[in-house]
């Protein structure tokens, strides 16, 4: 007996529904707990409608415009050399070099490292008695305070985040750079075309997807980025590495402030969904 159409939908439904109710309750539910709880005094027990205060209070606020701040560098700083130099390891990769294998390896080491042990390795090699400022003696100059210092302390961070992302971009990028068909550098050699015309006509095309991928994935990478921030700096010194992710912790859970902490938790929400419109967009050519 044929199926019909309503039949085929019922049946699509009904496989769909444990992945919907799923996503319903543990990323709808929360999200729309968040966001009511950011129009509130934050009380758990019985909350007070306060409208639009909190977020007043954090757009008033000299610290939060800091964090902003903060995290627009963290996240530029961190995201760009991510995709950049992973995908400049790839195209290498791709090519014949010894003991390809390992480096392939070696390069996603990183990604498999919890974020909490790689922050307390870090901080103990950019200890003022580390291993960094011994080797920077050892070249005749003077050791510096990395993660004390408002100058330094947060590109050490944004150096650890990309430490950490790197690998896993080399992986999509090599998955994507597989996918470009051979006849067309072939045919772009005999055309005489050199390395970075081949990179930029047919590399970049080819693999466009996956860089939109990989750009979109990196920078919510950094925008939740905690681990570090708490392990190895506490948001200081002064707050120059104070980022928005940190700033709902510490309004949650270091002062008990639940509703600034859920206003600024949507204001992340808000940017980490606009930014990765902006990018689809571009990478839809702005249709």
């Amino acid at each position: 007996m044929p199926r019909g159409r309503p039949f085929d939908t019922l049946s699509a439904w009904l496989y769909l529904l444990p992945a919907l109710l799923l996503l319903g309750l543990f990323v709808l539910w929360p999200v729309t707990y968040l966001v009511g709880l950011s129009f509130t005094d934050g009380s758990l027990r019985d909350p007070l409608f306060v409208g639009t205060a909190n977020f007043e209070r954090l757009w008033g606020s000299e610290s939060f415009l800091q964090v902003l701040a903060n995290t627009i560098v963290f996240t530029a700083g961190s995201a760009i050399p991510s995709v950049a130099l992973a995908l400049l390891v790839a195209v290498v990769l791709t090519r014949a070099v010894p003991l390809q294998g390992l480096l392939r390896s070696a390069y996603f080491l990183p990604t498999i490292i919890s974020l909490v042990a790689a922050g307390v390795a870090f901080r103990w090699l950019f200890h003022p008695q580390g291993w960094v400022n011994a080797l920077i003696v050892w070249l005749g100059a003077s050791p510096v305070s990395w993660l004390s210092s408002p100058t330094w302390a947060m590109p050490v961070l944004i150096f650890v985040a990309t430490w950490k992302q790197i690998g896993f971009n080399v992986v999509i990028f090599l998955a994507g750079l597989g996918a470009v068909p051979k006849n067309r550098y072939e045919a772009a050699e005999l055309d005489g075309a050199n390395g970075w015309q081949q990179l930029w006509f047919i590399t970049l095309p080819g693999i466009r997807p996956t860089l939109v991928f990989a750009t979109i994935t990196t920078v919510i990478f950094t925008f939740r980025s905690f681990e570090p921030v708490y392990v190895m700096t506490g948001g200081g010194p002064l707050g120059t590495t104070n980022i928005l992710v940190y700033y709902v912790w510490e309004q949650a859970f270091g002062l008990f402030n639940f509703g600034l902490s859920a206003a600024a938790a949507a204001v992340l929400l808000v940017g980490v969904l606009l930014v990765t419109a902006i990018q689809l967009w571009v990478a839809g050519g702005g249709d």
